[in-house]
């Protein structure tokens, strides 16, 4: 997997923030290939509309985080930029604007041209008001005034009715009145139902007949003066506000469960940071809410289609229509627990690597779910960052305290967005009677590890250890790419006792065998592991860098890779997300290649391969080369060791991401990305199709060997091992 290169002339400054990708942008620039997504003719309708939507929810997130972040700085006062690229606040804010413009025009033209007249071909038809007929109108009237009417309230604002708090992400109508005889403008708004659908199933319509909805707005609207009987309306005009969700703990807080609840409420009362409104809205009704939010031009986009293009979430959900969907699939069954008696056996026998949701994330529910209801089993740990909504894993945990069972679950209050459904979880394991602790206060538990404790049948106490790449949440682990291990080695086992003493018991930090814990270990160990190849490669030995992350920010990582770069290590980053870095700057990084790869499943596992003079190391774990996951958090990035994983980690998950040529967009130095080629002659690669077919072919040649069928064949993975081998340069 090495390479020899002769290192080119040292750039001394690797401070220069000409070198570094400024994050927001580098955001941006991914949300663009979600986007993508939507636009590829290839990719089936509803899938396109269910990345539209993601893009739009995306994008929502980012303005309730980061720009919410980025104007607290300056309205603090606060001129000097952060990261390695150092750009201020101020201009930071001024180039989101022009790139959310871009990117929300192109959307609406997306949605209005494209795949909204696709889904009325297909016999999906989403309609507005202009659209309507006259008996569609009829039963419409119908519905708004015995269904919708009672729910609205008409919000006056004048000087004896203050502005409203509107709520986070809501609809509204921003409306203009006049009494008879009078010529001044009144003003008022009327909030659009949230708990009511978006889109509205056509009344009248059999059931069995092809969907036809209508948007709740375009229903609300024809009937405003309803609300407002006496007075005449100038204009409605629709408008959506986005409101600053970020926040920071004290860290001398007393009770974190607390002071995390009142935050959460806080929140649903941050700054206004973006205002959308209709393309042909009046100005004076944009310079009267830009007034009411305290906001300013480069906060408002005016949207030249339909507002808030999340609701198509409702339309990717509508049964039927499988013509216009991916081909479903159900994640491979792993041959060695499926054959043994139970996972304790089959854990005891070797470690177990499971590439999800290639291979079933149900052996994880059921690792947890078998130990809580298992005479046998002691104690249950385990660290919950996000969970499902109707979570089997914490059911499964309130079960085995009911059993009797030492229960303890570390669960992460200040997971963004995901505050309120923690502290919702964490209540009821309490009441259960699971330990539940909260981590620390200053640092997020991010790290994903469970173990069982149980006294085996040879009278023997032993640890069943799961540490992984991803959360405990069986629904995302069917729509992200995580890696989990089991193991039951002593080693392992000790390190992540140690782990779970620390979280629970708030002790110094212990020296780990083999784990690889931050905030205060990570980053030196892989600079360190960087610096090595660096060094080996300078004294001609095998060297060689591959790792396969979300997001790759803190300049400390970037200014090694550079170095690294400088020396002629080959190096190889699958990073989906945000990357800060530059390949194939002439000097500093012409031996980087950086990838991303957006496809129908969210790639989520990170994976850290060091060539290591021919005795290649490959670790896996919960961290990208982020700052926060470096310094902020406690993360934990564990070792493949058993030679057939670690071989199938490198063969295999690193050497077909690297092959991808279908899904894969490959970085520039300018910072843009472009699709990777797949010349004429040339076999397209896609690399989640062909984990698929590595999984299910594994799963038939498994069930045809339990029948003792000869043409059964060796492990698929192990036949796979040969080629291809990750990319050379």
């Amino acid at each position: 997997m090495s390479e020899v290169v002769s290192a080119p002339a040292p750039v001394t400054n690797l401070d220069d923030p000409s070198l570094y990708n400024n994050r927001e942008q580098s955001w941006l620039s991914f949300n663009h290939r979600v986007f993508e997504e939507a636009l590829d003719p290839t990719v089936p309708l509803l899938e396109r509309v269910k990345f539209l939507a993601i893009a739009s929810s995306n994008l929502d997130e980012f303005f309730m985080v980061r720009v919410g972040g980025l104007h607290q700085k300056v309205k603090a006062g606060i001129t000097t930029g952060t990261g390695g690229d150092k750009t201020p606040p101020k201009q930071q804010l001024k180039c989101i604007a022009k790139e959310v413009n871009e990117l929300v025009r192109g959307q609406s033209a997306c949605f209005t041209n494209d795949l909204r007249p696709a889904l009325r071909k297909n016999g999906i038809l989403i309609k507005t008001e202009p659209d309507l007929s006259s008996s569609e109108r009829t039963a419409i009237a119908e519905l708004f005034h015995s269904q919708i009417f009672p729910v609205l309230t008409p919000l006056a604002t004048d000087p004896a009715h203050p502005f409203p708090h509107l709520a986070n992400k809501s609809l509204n109508f921003a409306v203009s009145l006049k009494r008879p005889g009078e010529e001044d403008l009144q003003f008022a708004l009327v909030q659009v139902p949230g708990l009511m659908n978006r889109l509205v199933p056509m009344p009248g319509r059999e059931a069995t007949a092809a969907p036809v909805f209508v948007t709740l707005e375009s229903i609300i609207r024809p009937h405003l003066a309803s609300l407002f009987p006496g007075l005449t309306i100038e204009h409605a005009m629709l408008f959506r506000i986005t409101r600053d969700s970020e926040f920071e703990l004290d860290e001398d807080v007393e009770d974190l469960l607390r002071a995390i609840e009142e935050n959460v409420k806080q929140r649903k009362r941050g700054e206004a940071v973006r205002l959308e409104l209709e393309a042909d809205a009046p100005v004076y009704l944009e310079q009267y809410l830009m007034g009411a939010f305290d906001l300013h031009p480069a906060d408002i986009f005016r949207i030249p289609g339909m507002l808030d293009l999340t609701a198509l979430f409702q339309v990717h959900a509508i049964p039927g229509f499988s013509e216009l969907r991916d081909p479903p699939f159900t994640g491979a069954t792993v041959r060695e627990i499926a054959m043994a008696p139970n996972p304790w056996a089959a854990i005891r026998q070797r470690d177990i690597l499971m590439h999800h949701p290639y291979e079933s994330f149900k052996h994880v529910v059921d690792f947890i779910e078998a130990a809580a209801d298992d005479e046998k089993v002691l104690a249950i740990k385990q660290t919950l960052y996000r969970t499902s909504s109707d979570s089997s894993i914490v059911k499964a945990l309130q079960r085995a305290a009911d059993n009797g069972k030492q229960v303890t679950a570390v669960i992460e209050l200040k997971a963004r967005l995901d505050e309120e459904r923690n502290i919702r979880w964490a209540k009821v394991l309490e009441k259960a009677g699971v330990h539940v602790v909260f981590g620390f206060v200053g640092l997020k538990t991010h790290c994903k590890a469970a173990m069982v404790v149980r006294r085996d049948e040879d009278n023997v106490i032993r640890r069943y250890v799961h540490l992984a790449t991803g959360n405990y949440n069986p629904q995302t682990a069917r729509l992200y790419t995580d890696i989990g291990l089991f193991t039951c080695k002593t080693e392992l086992a000790d390190d992540v006792t140690l782990l779970f003493n620390h979280l629970t018991g708030n002790s110094v930090t212990p020296n780990y065998r083999k784990l690889v814990v931050a905030p205060l270990k990570l980053q030196p160990f892989m600079i360190e592991r960087i610096e090595r190849e660096a060094a080996n490669q300078k004294a001609g030995k095998k060297s060689r860098i591959i790792a396969k992350i979300n997001g790759l920010l803190e300049p400390a990582v970037v200014k090694a890779l550079y170095a690294a770069s400088q020396a002629g290590v080959k190096i190889d980053l699958i990073c989906r997300g945000i990357c800060a870095l530059r390949p194939g700057v002439p000097g500093v990084s012409e031996t980087i290649r950086v990838i991303s790869i957006v496809d129908r499943l969210l790639e989520h596992s990170r994976i850290f391969y060091f060539e290591n003079e021919g005795q290649p190391e490959v670790y896996v774990g919960s961290a990208d080369w982020m700052d926060r996951n470096l310094s902020r958090r406690v993360e934990v990035v564990f070792p493949i060791e058993q030679p057939d994983l670690r071989t199938r980690v490198i063969d295999e998950i690193l050497a077909i991401s690297l092959a991808d040529n279908v899904k894969a967009r490959q970085l520039k130095p300018d910072g843009q990305y472009e699709r990777v080629p797949c010349p004429e002659g040339t076999t397209p690669i896609r690399s989640q199709m062909k984990f698929l077919e590595l999984a299910a072919d594994a799963e038939r040649k498994a069930a045809l060997s339990s029948l003792g069928d000869p043409l059964a064949g060796a492990n698929p993975v192990v036949k796979h091992q040969k080629k291809p081998r990750p990319r050379k340069g």
